[in-house]
């Protein structure tokens, strides 16, 4: 159980306890100055029952004040979604309308869309490096925010782009050793990458990169952005052919237990939101329990007070 104002409960019990002496010491007063009298005790120590009810109701008041709540587990379709977008030069090739790039980021969007509010959404954009452009949010208007604002640069490595999205999604650098070694980077089967680019890897270790997420129980979903046929891109000057190549982002996806998503126009791509498998999980979250406690509270100061008024006449 958790509190919100842990002073409120300090302060709610001392009078508690305060108010729980102070009948005590009125009741030992009452029975010595009877006897001393003459007179028997009435009740023994069902007379006093009124008096313990009402104090236990402001004990279950000042508890009530402290906001408590219980953490219970409650399934929901929860997670991590990593958007890796290739933002090299030959996503600048518009054999898919209006360029590969600004074809990946049009389906990008109708998959953030698509998404409910449990799914925290984050971006990296990659090239023969990778950058998280958005951390991991709840607030998609961020990851929304970060596509729009790619641009085309420089090469393509397909397994720096695996690495920048475990890193993301972890919130720690995660990188191959210089031996080729994996990193150790724990379990995350609620992460889940979706992958677009038109798979003309230049560089990086693909097969050791998937075999990391396939450890930390990630998913890898590719989408391949462009066509068999291509088209040539102009970079520095120079005309080269570009087209898509299918073989490491198969490999990425079934490595992984993803899927491989061919897509050569953008009508395809834009069906790819609703093809992501999203896992059940469950997650703690706060049951307040003040309401529960007030009513208890008002049950016990209200049986208090007629318990003691029909035995005494008086409310104290």
């Amino acid at each position: 159980m958790t509190l919100s104002s842990p002073l409120l409960l300090a302060v709610g019990l001392l009078v508690t306890a305060a108010l729980a002496l102070a009948a005590v010491v009125s009741a030992r007063r009452r029975t010595a100055a009877l006897a001393e009298a003459g007179v028997a005790v009435p009740g023994g120590r069902r007379a006093h029952l009124g008096t313990g009810l009402t104090i236990a109701g402001v004990g279950a008041l000042a508890i009530a004040a402290a906001g408590p709540a219980a953490m219970v587990p409650v399934p929901r379709t929860a997670g991590t979604v990593i958007l890796a977008i290739d933002v090299s030069n030959s996503m600048g090739a518009d054999d898919v309308a209006p360029t590969r790039l600004g074809a990946a980021q049009r389906a990008a969007r109708a998959f953030v869309a698509a998404q409910p509010d449990s799914v925290d959404i984050g971006v990296v954009a990659f090239e023969r490096g990778a950058l998280t452009t958005a951390r991991p949010d709840a607030d998609h208007s961020i990851a929304l925010a970060a596509v729009d604002r790619l641009k085309i640069t420089g090469g393509t490595s397909l397994g720096t782009a695996v690495m920048g999205s475990l890193s993301a999604i972890t919130g720690k650098p995660v990188a191959l050793g210089r031996d080729g070694a994996a990193p150790d980077i724990g379990y995350w089967p609620s992460a889940t990458i979706v992958m677009f680019s038109d798979g003309q890897n230049q560089g990086g270790d693909v097969e050791q990169a998937a075999a990391v997420a396939q450890r930390a129980g990630v998913h890898i979903h590719t989408v391949g952005v462009g066509t068999e046929a291509g088209t040539t891109v102009k970079v520095d000057g120079y005309h080269l052919q570009t087209s898509l190549e299918e073989d490491a982002l198969t490999l990425i996806a079934q490595t992984t237990g993803g899927a491989y998503h061919p897509a050569s126009d953008a009508a395809r791509l834009d069906g790819i939101a609703g093809t992501v498998d999203l896992r059940l999980t469950v997650s703690d979250e706060p049951l307040p329990l003040a309401g529960g406690l007030i009513g208890l509270a008002l049950a016990l100061l209200t049986a208090g007070a007629a318990l003691t008024v029909l035995r005494s006449g008086r409310v104290i």
